[in-house]
């Protein structure tokens, strides 16, 4: 095995990824759209850490992570949104996505992940402030915490690098996230 910590903690972000995802399948399916397809990316993500680093396995890493992306901003936009503004939001969701996986399809450089994972954690935001949910506020921000940590090469042990924190603190970001969206049903 090759990141053997990489690969538990992208392992346990899928884990609890999948399972807050279902969880969501009956109050708000673009959101169970957005904690699978995360899911997905992080057990795909596990997998090449640790035993296969394959472009085409990594092509449905970044993939999946895409339309993780698409998830959190379309089922946003139905939360917090009505009318044309609600359709112009889910037709720039969708296309940002088509968009994101043609690119992705001929680049494989992570900064193109972290750019769209960034654009939807910021609309994910105002969407949010405009209807104001905590949760799904405090969840993009430890999102983004996460993500400043992996790009800064935050290591806190040789043993658990900024991988490791980014998934450990992107985890606990989908127990926010999930907390988020839950209000949003009882609003």
């Amino acid at each position: 095995m090759n990141e053997p910590t990489t690969v538990l903690t992208d392992y346990a972000l899928a884990a609890v990824s999948i399972f807050l995802g279902s969880k969501l399948l009956g109050s708000s399916k673009l959101w169970a759209v957005a904690f699978f397809a995360l899911g997905l990316g992080a057990a795909l993500g596990g997998t090449w850490h640790g035993f296969w680093e394959d472009d085409a396995l990594w092509k449905a890493t970044t993939l999946s992570v895409g339309v993780a992306s698409f998830g959190m901003v379309a089922g946003s936009a139905l939360a917090t949104t009505s009318g044309a503004l609600q359709r112009l939001l889910v037709g720039f969701a969708l296309g940002k996505m088509a968009a994101y996986c043609a690119w992705m399809l001929y680049h494989d450089d992570f900064i193109w992940v972290i750019a769209d994972t960034g654009t939807a954690l910021l609309i994910v935001a105002l969407l949010h402030l405009w209807r104001f949910n905590g949760w799904i506020l405090a969840g993009v921000a430890i999102s983004v915490l996460a993500g400043l940590a992996q790009a800064g090469g935050l290591a806190l042990h040789e043993r658990f690098n900024e991988n490791d924190l980014y998934h450990v603190l992107q985890t606990a970001a989908m127990f926010v996230f999930y907390r988020g969206v839950r209000e949003l049903n009882r609003a």
